[in-house]
């Protein structure tokens, strides 16, 4: 007897307008081709290469041993969202109670809670382009519409005051502000900053998502500046997310917060996660609390040794004829202009991926074709081997 197709169910109209992680379709892959016997040299990791260091590891072991295997507070552990208030204030001098603080399961998990408590039908994100690939995505499922604003190399990547108040209408409702950058590692300076402060006063509605994740790897001596320290009525108006995954090199133990300015949008976040996920893993928050309160050297070691990378993968590529690399100011991404090669970003990806066995990730997505982005959170041997593949690819196109 023939056997029944599976029945087709109508999917909702949200999801069937988002489109699946380009970053993680090529990662896998790369594991794919690499679980059949292929050299891949992976560029293409949003992680640190790092181990998490021993002490926050054994934070958790301690956690699990004394017990901690059951529910916390659907918003966190009281002892890590006062370890995340007391991080903010030495930081950046911000006050902020422990119940303005939301912890999620990772910082993309925040992000997302955040708009879900803000965005009616139809409301505008602002959302300056190159962008993290996810930003557009999750306005679409929650109802919004994202709106970009469009920087280039000529601006070093970042939002200046003339684009950003073209871009704001009746409908705006958020900015979204990512510094350091993923895609492109673009770091805003004070003045930058307060320059587009001088706008957004003019707007006092708008809302500011400030995007912290990378905020420990700044490179050249420079200082992390977040909006919402510079001033007290931008505070009220900036909700800051970040989390430990990139400072730490704790990608795997999912733990990201959300730090409102009042209680009503804390209280907001913290509904929709009780009905959803609920609380982050219990022993991974004391791990959480360990890496916020000890992890500082490891964290500055950690960006000692990606500005090194940086540097070299940016003078590798630099002398491959028909690429040009952005050097950025921090995280760990190189984004390359390939518009001289005639090949858009996808192409070039997939080939590179097939041909030369080295994986990137194609600039579309992140919105410019005109680039791919690479990442250094590999050692300097691969680092080297990966850009002596793609100049030997090239020079046979």
């Amino acid at each position: 007897m023939a056997q029944a197709s599976p029945r087709t169910f109508a999917l909702a109209q949200r999801v069937m307008s988002v489109a699946p992680s380009v970053t993680l379709a090529i990662a896998a892959k790369a594991k794919e081709m690499q679980a059949q016997g292929i050299q891949v040299l992976s560029l293409s990791a949003g992680e640190p290469d790092f181990d998490t260091p021993d002490y926050i590891k054994e934070a958790a072991i301690q956690a699990l041993q004394k017990g901690a295997t059951k529910y916390t507070p659907a918003t966190g552990t009281i002892e890590l969202r006062r370890a995340i208030a007391a991080k903010l204030k030495r930081d950046q001098n911000l006050n902020f109670e422990p119940s303005q603080i939301i912890v999620g399961t990772g910082a993309k998990h925040a992000i997302f809670n955040v708009l879900f408590a803000l965005l009616n039908e139809g409301d505008e994100v602002l959302i300056p382009s190159p962008y993290w690939l996810s930003y557009p995505e999750m306005v679409t499922v929650l109802g919004g519409r994202s709106v970009f604003l469009k920087t280039t190399e000529a601006t070093s990547f970042k939002l200046t005051p003339d684009i950003l108040k073209k871009g704001i209408t009746d409908r705006s409702k958020i900015l979204i502000l990512n510094s350091p950058s993923n895609p492109t590692g673009a770091v805003y300076s004070r003045k930058e900053l307060l320059d587009l402060m001088t706008v957004l006063k003019n707007f006092p509605k708008l809302i500011v998502l400030s995007d912290e994740i990378y905020e420990k790897l700044i490179f050249g001596g420079a200082a992390h500046e977040s909006i919402a320290s510079l001033d007290p009525e931008m505070a009220q108006r900036t909700v800051i997310v970040n989390g430990m995954s990139k400072a730490y090199s704790m990608t795997g133990w999912r733990l990201g917060y959300a730090a409102c300015p009042n209680k009503e949008l804390a209280e907001a976040v913290g509904s929709i996660q009780s009905h959803s996920t609920s609380n982050p893993t219990s022993f991974a928050q004391a791990g959480g609390v360990t890496a916020l309160e000890k992890g500082e050297d490891d964290a500055r070691k950690m960006c000692q040794v990606f500005e090194k990378r940086r540097d070299l993968l940016f003078d590798l590529i630099s002398k491959i004829p028909g690429l040009k690399p952005f050097k950025p100011g921090g995280a760990f991404y190189l984004f390359v202009n390939i518009a001289q090669t005639g090949i858009d970003s996808v192409t070039f990806s997939n080939r590179l991926l097939q041909e030369a066995h080295v994986a990137v990730v194609p600039g579309k997505p992140f919105g410019s074709d005109e680039h791919i982005r690479l990442s250094f959170a590999a050692s300097e041997k691969v680092l080297t081997e990966a850009s002596t593949r793609i100049a030997s690819w090239l020079a046979k196109k």
